[in-house]
């Protein structure tokens, strides 16, 4: 897995400013005078840093945005970059501030003087989300170079308050490697290998095997399938933080490691980004990572439905009937509508097993959703208000874009077949929402329960305020956080 750059406090020591090799960051506040830090700095470059804070580009820029001096004179470092943010900032700024750091940074070291800045914390966080870059299938590619030290006047109380941000940054990069991997080394088996590695973290992990799921009856997660050689599983892990007795939460995330379409079979151009479609899966595997890593104290299970949607003389076809592990029939309209058939069997599944506080599924799973809501926000689905509106919450704190969707009887006569209970697609009209409806069947009244698409939002052509281009990481925060507000208890 890729790791973090290695980021360590240290209290201020203002002597070793001019000796410092690599990069040297300051903070900078346009409504107040400089820090000792700050000022330190300003003396030993003859005053460039109040040069440049007094010039034009600066009284311009925002809160989190960044200049660099290079080579500055008087100083070891080759380069200062000289960051502005208020001090009445908020998290986000400090987030971004971070981040626009770790673009500067490269591979060299590099020495932050936060001072008595609050947020030292959130400007680590912000540097280690984006200080990313997925260099597995590269040849040429280098280990990242170069080790962060973040200088504050109280370092153990920011170390401690870093380390389940830590937690979370770690969860989003295993998140968007497994995203950004390509199929042919992601294939189901290695996907659940690298979860069930997990145990060591103190994760119990149980994968199930075709026979086993035929055997519990998750028919339309086998029809997906049925038409690759790669074997379809289940992977179940549990996180069992909280008290004995009490209710998961479920997370379950769609894991179609690579998508055709199948029979149904999509157009070639762009096909080569349906190594994302696993990105569901690829959350929930994060989420599960970042709760152990911080000894979440919740009880919380993730389940994820491991297939490759491939077209052979063994795919299911269009017209196909298939039965539900509830029972219910489905007559296969669109092979590419594949994701919901993934996910109605586990969700099932996780609430006839484990009878959860509530459930939210997470999948790539309409491009509808691209159409409504772009790149900027999830599809948020919802059959409880409390559960929705906490998790709404929980992504506004935590920055990521998510949208409430409408929902309602009226959609589901889309779903309606001549010759099963359903069908897998309700048409172009209102796509998202009616693969939400059709979701929902598999919802048991009793159950708070979320559907998130993430279809635009688990992957995207150019960088976020965290990530850049690619994988992004999308919902490892905000649902840590839910957790954190609505399920950790102690």
């Amino acid at each position: 897995m890729t790791p973090l750059t290695p980021i360590t406090f240290a209290a201020t020591d203002i002597d070793q400013i001019a000796t410092q090799e690599g990069r040297v960051a300051i903070f900078v506040a346009p409504e107040g005078p400089l820090d000792a830090g700050a000022r330190r700095v300003n003396k030993l470059t003859r005053g460039a840093v109040q040069r440049l804070i007094d010039g034009p580009k600066f009284a311009k820029s925002k809160a989190g945005d960044a200049f660099s001096l290079e080579f500055p004179v008087g100083m070891a470092a080759e380069a200062v970059d000289i960051v502005h943010l208020p001090r009445r900032t908020d998290v986000h700024e400090a987030r971004k501030a971070g981040a626009a750091l770790a673009k500067r940074r490269g591979q060299a070291d590099l020495l932050m003087i936060a001072a008595n800045m609050k947020y030292v914390a959130e400007v680590c966080f912000g540097l280690a989300m984006r200080d990313y870059g997925f260099g597995d299938h590269k040849t040429d590619a280098k280990e990242r170079g170069g080790a962060v030290v973040a200088m504050c006047s109280k370092p153990d109380e920011a170390e401690v308050a870093a380390g389940p941000l830590m937690a979370i940054a770690e969860g989003a990069f295993m998140t968007r490697d497994l995203t950004n991997a390509p199929a042919n080394v992601l294939t189901t088996t290695e996907f659940a290998n690298q979860l069930a590695g997990m145990e060591k973290l103190g994760l119990k992990v149980e994968v199930l095997d075709e026979e086993q799921l035929a055997k519990l009856g998750m028919r339309t997660l086998l029809c997906v399938g049925q038409g690759s050689d790669s074997p379809s599983k289940v992977v179940v892990m549990q996180w069992l933080g909280g008290a004995g007795g009490d209710a998961p939460l479920a997370l379950v995330g769609k894991g179609v490691v690579f998508d055709t379409g199948g029979i149904s079979l999509k157009p070639g151009a762009g096909m080569e980004d349906m190594t994302m479609d696993m990105g569901g899966a690829g959350v929930v595997a994060g989420v599960m990572r970042a709760l152990a890593l911080r000894g979440a104290k919740a009880n919380v299970v993730g389940l994820v439905g491991l297939v490759e949607n491939m077209p052979s003389g063994n795919a299911v076809r269009p017209g196909d009937v298939i039965t539900s592990m509830k029972g219910d029939t489905v007559e296969v309209i669109n092979t590419d509508a594949e994701g919901r058939l993934v996910l109605c069997d586990v969700m099932w599944y996780a609430q006839e097993r484990f009878e959860p506080a509530a459930m939210i599924d997470l999948a790539t799973l309409t491009g509808a959703i691209i159409v409504g809501l772009g790149h900027e926000n999830a599809g948020v689905f919802s059959n409880d208000d409390p559960l929705c509106n906490a998790f709404l919450k929980a992504a506004e704190v935590e920055g990521e874009g998510a949208w409430r969707m409408p929902m309602g009887a009226g959609y589901d006569a889309l779903l309606k077949s001549r010759i099963a209970d359903m069908k897998n697609i309700g048409g172009r009209a209102a796509g998202s929402v009616t693969a939400a409806q059709f979701l929902k069947r598999f919802v048991k009244d009793e159950t708070p329960w979320i559907h998130l698409d993430i279809a635009g939002v688990a992957s995207v052509k150019s960088e976020t305020a965290l990530a850049p281009a690619g994988a992004t990481g999308w919902g490892v925060a905000a649902l840590n956080r839910l957790v954190r507000d609505r399920f950790e208890k102690g």
